[in-house]
């Protein structure tokens, strides 16, 4: 029976945490049944069992660490044993040093090569031992020189104006990168370790931040239509007994129809082409005790008000408490940050990889305005903002993607038909 490996629950992840073994040496084990707790980069999962059979070996205790694929466990089967089997954690992660291949041979460097196939040529040309060892000193190749001894062989006044080979250029010194400026902890301070999670987040936004070439975009939108359409259906919800509608539910709807009518936003770069989706699936950050998760909002160009608003509120809940699926935080084609319930009036998102756009969405603020009448009356507006990644989106398409989703919000009845 194979061993129970380390499985990888989610995109980007690469190890795994075990928090807490819910079954214990010896323990007889069916399938479907819940091995462990495992800390990935995006939330704690449950491992389940493939196999019936007696739990005979736990590799990776509790708080233990484990690259994705490297057995953390072994699970016999009734009369089997482990010698039967040969399964150790050796036998799985010993293929794994190496990426699971064995290590290419060293391919030698041309001057190398060079070098190796001047020396081999040179001994076969018919040389005195001491012209052979003077042309060796001066870096001559016999090979170039015309020999006047017996049977043409090469003696020392041949190697007299015979000229020396060029020195092999040396391989231009790469670029030192710059070192990471890191802190030092004092005394009293406190360093905390760094969870998966936190870890991923730090590397793929670095990572984003250095591949992609960012552009910046915002819009400033009158809110003032959609705060007097979000009361009046919250009289009718409360009424039926229905949750209430927030600000973000009008958000992500307008942002699903906008990006569905503007293609090239919801798209990632492809290398050798640009992706265009099929469908508009909302990546929605969310904040945890760790950092940030973006479960996804599936054909969400496709949903109402009413299913955004119930979809948003459950993936929000079970992503704080940890309990999300794999599939549910993956696949999203653009992404929507909302701090405006923390009192941000604008700022500026970092793509989220292999997205090519995030939306960034800042509180709804009242300020003085100038209506069509030029009269300066209270108004409430919002401030969206763009980020995009300029290989894909370029600035003319994402003003229009910002034109229609500010359309959207203006006149938010447009998106209940």
């Amino acid at each position: 029976m194979p061993n129970v490996t380390m499985p990888k629950l989610s995109d980007t992840m690469t190890e795994g945490t075990i928090t807490r073994w819910r079954k214990k040496k010896g323990d007889t084990v069916e399938m479907g049944d819940i091995l462990a707790e495992v800390e990935t980069d995006k939330a704690t999962m449950e491992m389940e069992a493939f196999d019936d059979g007696v739990l005979h070996e736990i590799f990776v205790p509790d708080g233990g660490k484990a690259k994705v694929g490297d057995a953390v466990a072994l699970i016999l089967a009734e009369g089997e044993t482990a010698e039967s089997a040969g399964k150790t954690p050796a036998a799985k992660n010993d293929l794994t040093t190496s990426g699971g291949k064995e290590a290419a041979p060293a391919t030698a460097a041309p001057a190398a090569k060079a070098a190796e196939g001047s020396a081999d040529s040179d001994s076969r040309v018919k040389a005195s031992p001491l012209a052979r060892k003077i042309a060796k000193e001066k870096g001559i190749s016999l090979a170039s020189v015309q020999g006047s001894g017996p049977g043409g062989r090469i003696v020392v006044k041949d190697l007299e104006g015979a000229p020396s080979a060029p020195a092999p250029a040396a391989a231009a010194p790469a670029p030192a990168a710059a070192p990471a400026i890191q802190a030092t902890a004092g005394a009293s301070d406190t360093k905390v370790p760094l969870s998966g999670m936190r870890r991923t987040i730090a590397e793929r936004l670095v990572a984003s931040k250095q591949q992609n070439p960012h552009f910046y975009l915002s819009v400033e939108v009158d809110a003032g239509p959609l705060m007097k359409l979000r009361t009046e259906l919250n009289k009718a919800n409360e009424a039926a007994g229905q949750p209430k509608l927030t600000v973000n539910d009008f958000v992500l709807l307008a942002i699903s129809r906008a990006a569905a009518a503007h293609p090239y936003v919801n798209a990632s770069w492809g290398g050798d082409s640009i992706i265009q989706y099929a469908s508009v699936n909302i990546s929605v950050a969310v904040a945890v005790d760790d950092g940030l998760v973006t479960p996804v909002i599936r054909n969400a160009a496709k949903l109402s008000l009413k299913e955004i608003s119930a979809s948003v509120k459950d993936l929000a809940a079970r992503a704080r408490t940890k309990k999300l699926k794999p599939e549910e935080y993956q696949g999203g084609t653009i992404t929507v940050s909302n701090l405006g319930s923390y009192g941000v009036e604008q700022f500026y998102a970092i793509v989220n990889p292999p997205q090519a756009a995030i939306v960034a969405v800042g509180a709804i603020v009242k300020k003085p305005v100038v209506n069509a009448k030029d009269e300066i009356v209270v108004g409430q507006r919002m401030v969206v903002s763009l980020s995009g990644d300029h290989r894909v989106v370029d600035g003319a398409i994402g003003a229009e993607f910002l034109g229609t989703l500010r359309k959207l919000i203006e006149n938010p009845a447009l998106m209940l038909f």
